[in-house]
């Protein structure tokens, strides 16, 4: 009967302890709050209610209880004891576990994804020079994954007005406002935002979907008298321009008399001048513009319409007159070519294109002869939309009487891509990917890759095979090795003319490491 009564006392105290006692120390270790004071506390209580249940005196109402030996008293003040160093190890315990919990580090989350961009595009259209400003015109692709808004900072020292946001690929208008950098930061994308500079935060007509884009066209008239000026009798524009593609419109009656950026000029329909660039290097483009009174105004300055003629002093038939004369800095024409084994004389590639044209229906794809086409796919960036794609010959076209405007080769493969038609004022952009066989183009001399090949567009890449390191670049390009170990060379033309490529590489002795 003893050891019941013991038995039982032992589960009361120990059902005691544990949900009132033990709670100021969970609670505590849970809100990080345990401190000297919380030791304290729960030794005080820890002590009253040992001492209740296990004291020398008589415990209980019960008769027999009452009498007590000496062996049992020592062995209750030893259980006592026992139950005491018990419950402080587990309060050491907890609070170490604490203590390991609050210093350790917190486990690592996948870094959020930061806003990114590409085909950035600026216009500047000069105003009358008493205003100091000038408008804007900033074409701009989103190309987070999944992003519903995209920031547009203002530049410090410029005040900013009429402001206007378009989706490219609709026209429609787009809902904005203007926020701080401190707002900014709220959104993830941003969270590395200037808390000093201001954005015009912009709602995306449809979320950028995986391996596409949302094109934006911004509008906005900046006044900065620090970057437009008079300077004696000529006008400046002195501008660092950090976009990668520009063109500057000067003011009606003014000439182009200074620019230090090598660039195209070519006259408006209404015969104001204008230069356009692109830079290719990794810094800013230091612009300064200089122009004076003097050119013609109204209908003597409009410009001669580009005919189709071909350059009589050219060695072979080259580009006509309105090709040649297009703004180069603009068009949206853009490839990347990723060399396979130079054994297999093969390379795949992507280019990028936007049809702007009003019933535009297809696209098509002339393979040049020395070279045949597999694997053609393509989609929609805008939207992520998935083409049909069939090839096709020149004999086929000229059977479904398609008129490819040049003559064409009945042998020639074609890729045919077609679409929706375009609707006046709308665009898409599309992506369209292939796999190239061309052995006169891509070989292997002896122990070297060779890559020999025109390209005419105004911005190329070529991105070497794994394992192979670049020796020669006959046309000047920048180089980077890619996160895998790739060496890519971007080859940017602001002539409107191709570039003869030529790139040579040798094996590496050893493997680059994966990162």
């Amino acid at each position: 009967m003893f050891l019941l009564i013991l038995l039982v006392a032992d589960f009361t105290f120990w059902f005691s302890l544990f949900v009132p006692g033990f709670s100021i120390v969970f609670d505590s270790v849970r809100c990080e709050l345990f401190e000297a004071a919380d030791y304290k506390r729960f030794a005080l209580f820890l002590s009253g209610h040992t001492l209740a249940l296990y004291s020398d005196r008589d415990v209980g109402d019960d008769a027999r209880s009452n009498v007590v030996s000496v062996p049992q008293m020592r062995r209750i003040k030893m259980r006592r004891e026992l139950v005491i160093a018990v419950a402080f190890l587990a309060l050491c315990s907890c609070a170490s576990l604490r203590a390991q919990q609050t210093s350790a580090p917190p486990p690592a989350s996948p870094a959020a994804a930061k806003q990114t961009e590409t085909d950035e595009y600026t216009r500047y259209e000069l105003l009358a020079p008493e205003t100091a400003s000038f408008k804007i015109s900033y074409e701009v692709t989103a190309t987070t994954p999944g992003a519903k808004f995209f920031y547009n900072p203002i530049r410090k020292g410029s005040v900013a007005s009429d402001e206007a946001v378009f989706d490219s690929m609709t026209g429609n208008p787009l809902h904005f406002e203007v926020v701080s950098g401190s707002e900014a930061r709220k959104d993830p994308l941003m969270s590395e935002a200037d808390a000093d500079t201001n954005f015009i935060k912009i709602s995306l007509a449809r979320p950028v979907p995986p391996e596409g884009q949302g094109r934006v066209l911004i509008l906005k008239t900046y006044k900065d008298a620090k970057s437009y000026y008079r300077e004696g009798d000529a006008i400046v524009f002195n501008r660092p321009l950090g976009i990668k593609r520009n063109k500057v419109i000067v003011p009606a009656g003014y000439e182009l008399v200074g620019c230090n950026v090598p660039s195209q000029v070519l006259p408006e329909p209404d015969g104001r001048i204008t230069i356009n660039f692109l830079n290719p290097n990794s810094g800013e483009a230091p612009l300064i513009l200089r122009a004076k009174l003097g050119a013609q105004t109204g209908t003597a300055a409009t410009p001669h319409p580009a005919s189709q003629a071909h350059s009589w002093e050219s060695p072979f038939q080259g580009e006509s007159e309105r090709a040649r004369l297009s703004e180069r800095a603009h068009q949206d024409r853009d490839i990347v070519y990723f060399l396979q084994q130079p054994e297999t004389h093969a390379f795949s590639l992507y280019h990028d294109y936007t049809e702007s044209r009003e019933g535009a229906d297809k696209y098509l794809n002339i393979v040049r002869e020395g070279s045949t086409v597999s694997h053609p796919s393509a989609y929609i960036l805008d939207t992520g939309e998935k083409l049909p794609t069939k090839m096709m010959t020149g004999a086929d076209l000229t059977s479904a009487k398609i008129d490819v405007g040049e003559p064409i080769n009945p042998t020639s493969q074609v890729v045919l891509i077609p679409f929706a038609p375009v609707k006046k004022g709308q665009s898409i952009r599309l992506r369209i990917s292939e796999t190239y066989t061309a052995p006169t183009s891509y070989k292997l001399d002896g122990d070297e890759l060779v890559f020999d090949r025109s390209l005419g567009r105004p911005r190329n890449a070529v991105v070497l095979p794994a394992g192979w390191y670049l020796t020669t670049s006959a046309i000047p390009a920048t180089i980077t090795q890619l996160p895998n170990g790739l060496i890519r060379l971007d080859f940017w033309n602001g002539r409107p003319d191709s570039v003869d490529v030529l790139i040579k590489a040798k094996r590496r002795r050893t493997a680059i490491p994966a990162p």
